[in-house]
């Protein structure tokens, strides 16, 4: 049984990769890597990538290490996770659509224009979908897990409008995952790893860390919670998708 030590291991590998992997990825001092942030500073954009590899790379030894506890077990499901959703916000951090919230990207699509939010917001529902159908065994149960891993994947990057607001959310809602195994432990030790460059304006986690850290949160969410739980938080992530303009202006408040 995957026990405290677990969860530790898990944190420490996600901290330790991350760190590793943005630090080389600041050497390189590469131009394209940047971008203005919500006060005009230049920041660099390698806190994302740097985030989703040591997420995917601590939840993948967590699975590698087996259990018979389906929190633990999940760890494939949600390195699958992870590793998707940084692919889809990768792409829209190259595409450079700032459009936010669910409403803008449909309206445009029935306009004709197939935004890059709209292609990130499919391909995470599709890999939210493919990770919950391998946590979960009952199909009702499937499609809620693939709904809350893409939703909190999607409400991480909707609070992503500020210096460390997203890894913020993310030390919050994943806490309480701590209890039930190491999946939860990964996007914290990734979020924690970057917070203060983040927090001191020198890097941003843009929608790759953001939906990456989210994917997380949510496959430690669903693996660690049956029927009930599930709805109840499928029903609120589907609320912030459909308000999210909202939630977006209350995250962007001082704190």
């Amino acid at each position: 049984m995957i026990g405290t030590s677990g969860r530790v291991g898990a944190f420490v590998v996600a901290a330790g990769v991350t760190r590793a992997v943005y630090a080389a990825l600041r050497r390189q001092n590469d131009p394209r890597g940047r971008r203005e942030n919500h006060a005009g500073r230049s920041v660099d954009l390698y806190a994302g990538p740097a985030t989703a590899l040591g997420t995917a790379v601590a939840v993948g030894s967590a699975a590698s290490r087996g259990s018979s506890r389906p929190e633990a077990g999940g760890g494939g499901a949600a390195a699958f996770a992870v590793l998707a959703a940084a692919a889809c916000g990768a792409y829209d951090d190259a595409k450079g659509d700032h459009r936010r919230g669910l409403w803008a990207h449909l309206g445009a699509l029935r306009e004709g224009e197939v935004t890059s939010g709209t292609v990130k917001l499919v391909g995470i529902g599709a890999a939210g979908l493919v990770a919950g159908a391998l946590l979960k065994e009952r199909p009702v149960d499937k499609v809620l897990a693939g709904v809350v891993i893409a939703g909190t994947a999607h409400f991480v990057n909707l609070v992503d409008v500020a210096p460390g607001r997203a890894g913020l959310t993310v030390l919050g809602l994943a806490a309480p995952g701590l209890l039930r195994g190491p999946i939860a432990a990964a996007p914290m030790g990734a979020a924690i790893a970057v917070l203060a460059d983040d927090l001191g304006e020198r890097t941003m986690l843009g929608d790759t860390g953001a939906h990456a850290l989210g994917a997380a949160v949510g496959s430690a969410i669903a693996a660690g919670n049956g029927r009930l739980g599930l709805a109840v938080h499928a029903a609120g992530l589907i609320a912030a998708a459909a308000f999210g303009d909202r939630v977006s202006s209350l995250a962007r408040s001082p704190v």
